[in-house]
């Protein structure tokens, strides 16, 4: 198989294809994950000891805004770079596995499922404190006076926008740029997620991988809406025409420019109202609520966006397959 045959994409969307499957079967190995650091978390290693030795409180706003750039710039280059060099050693050996393993660590579908459903586990199970305990690992707001129709929403939020970010976004960098953008990708949503925050350590050292963060997402929001629109179709209790409503009137409402498209259509296809205010660190943040639907939601209202969320899982996997049948290169002689 020659991975770097003319018609590359036709080997990265058989690629992509495998690693999606393989992931809903393995999701993050646990044991391999003992011995050696996550990708992610190695990053996050990285980005947290730099911020903490830039990001001093006696800067003024144009210092931290310029060595919060500069490290966002390092960053992207040196992904990249890392990417396009293992990108050549790939086609140099024809190690396709190790490409295949590295995309289905870094596309969090099965791991982004299992994180959820926990949480609706724990609240189901073991009460409002656990499903706090729970929530607080895969939301960045303060957890502590959550009730149960908010720690149900913040796991769904997290459901919906997180399908854009870790899923739908890494499967379209790397389908058009390869290695070097899904790396490019995965670095620029996890500074986003460290430092992107509008409060006063990081509003202004955040703001360029902040940014940065909105133009990557914009077109994988907008797509993962569309794709819950159309899982919405085979989806128990999906409502497609009400997903389509809820983003015409709701998406742009949201904070971000992007992850108000997912979390409309999530909360449109199952008629729930998503978002409300919400505390952070630094205090209470007046949010909009996203649809006009149910707001005090329970575990089955996550169970049911997860069901929804394997719909469009599914879908997005049968594309890529379509993508590759429709190439005709297959595997490549």
């Amino acid at each position: 198989m020659k991975l770097w045959a003319t018609d590359v994409f036709s080997d990265r969307a058989l690629l992509l294809a495998l690693a999606l499957l393989l992931d809903v079967f393995l999701g993050d190995p646990r044991l391999i994950f003992k011995m050696i650091p996550h990708p992610i978390s190695l990053l996050g290693n990285v980005i947290s000891f730099c911020e903490r030795k830039l990001n001093h409180n006696s800067f003024g706003d144009l210092a931290r805004l310029a060595r919060g750039a500069l490290l966002t710039v390092v960053i992207a280059i040196i992904v990249i770079i890392i990417g396009w060099v293992l990108h050549v050693f790939i086609a140099l050996y024809s190690l396709w596995v190790l490409e295949l393993i590295l995309i289905a660590f870094l596309v969090a579908q099965r791991s982004l499922y299992d994180h959820v459903r926990s949480v609706s586990i724990a609240l189901e199970k073991n009460g409002i404190e656990a499903g706090r305990r729970t929530v607080a690992h895969i939301v960045g707001r303060n957890t502590a006076d959550l009730d149960r129709g908010g720690i149900s929403r913040a796991a769904i939020e997290s459901l919906a926008e997180n399908f854009a970010d870790g899923v739908v976004a890494p499967v379209l960098w790397y389908l058009i740029f390869g290695l070097p953008g899904l790396f490019f990708c995965k670095a620029v949503n996890t500074m986003d997620s460290m430092i992107g925050y509008r409060n006063e350590r990081y509003n202004m050292f955040g703001r360029v991988a902040a940014r940065l963060d909105d133009v990557v997402m914009w077109i994988p929001a907008r797509f993962a809406a569309l794709l819950i629109i159309v899982a919405a179709c085979v989806s128990q209790r999906g409502n497609p025409l009400r997903a389509v409503r809820f983003i015409l009137n709701d998406a742009s409402k949201h904070p971000s420019v992007n992850a108000g498209w997912p979390e409309a259509a999530m909360a449109g296809a199952l008629n729930y109202a998503l978002g409300g205010p919400r505390i952070y660190e630094g205090g209470l943040r007046e949010g909009v609520w996203i649809g006009n639907g149910r707001f005090e939601l329970l575990p089955t209202d996550i169970k049911h966006s997860l069901n929804l969320f394997v719909a469009a899982c599914c879908l997005n996997g049968l594309l890529i397959l379509a993508l590759w049948l429709a190439l005709g290169w297959g595997w490549s002689a």
